[in-house]
């Protein structure tokens, strides 16, 4: 019987209670070997959009840490209430997760397997034994409650 036929035999709620415990394990690992949520994407070239603060889509924006997700850029209001931007997609194996964390004064980090960044880019730490390479930062400039983000 495949995993989908018994979730469907046993009912919703009791799938529920037992694959909700291994939710987050299930997910990723430091070796690599588990599924990994997200896509292997290319870093965006070319970047050059627009974001209104007043839109909905901007609400996070409203607050210091706060972070939203756009064309595979990360626009976040850093700590100190400045708007910053990175790629999203990592340098270490081009996973599309990085976000903003409000540690370390704010960072940049990809969860899928710990790359930590700079608000301008530099690498914190190595992954593998890898030499880290630099996140991609784009220009951010604000103007009558207009975002624009480019290279």
């Amino acid at each position: 019987m495949k995993r989908k036929e018994f979730l469907r035999s046993i009912g919703a709620g009791a799938a529920f209670a037992l694959t909700f415990p291994c939710v987050q394990g299930c997910s990723s690992n430091d070796d690599g070997d588990s599924t990994v949520e997200g896509e292997v994407k290319e870093v965006p070239d070319n970047v050059d959009f627009t974001v209104d603060l007043s839109s909905n889509e901007a609400a996070s924006l409203s607050s210091n840490g706060g972070f939203i997700l756009k064309n595979d850029v990360v626009i976040a209001k850093n700590l100190e209430g400045e708007y910053i931007a990175a790629s999203q997609i990592c340098s270490h194996q081009g996973y599309d997760q990085v976000r903003f964390q409000n540690v370390d004064g704010g960072i940049f980090y990809c969860d899928v397997h710990g790359s930590r960044f700079e608000q301008d880019g530099t690498p914190l730490n190595s992954v593998d034994a890898t030499p880290a390479k630099a996140l991609k930062v784009y220009m951010v400039v604000e103007s009558d409650g207009i975002l624009r983000i480019f290279e």
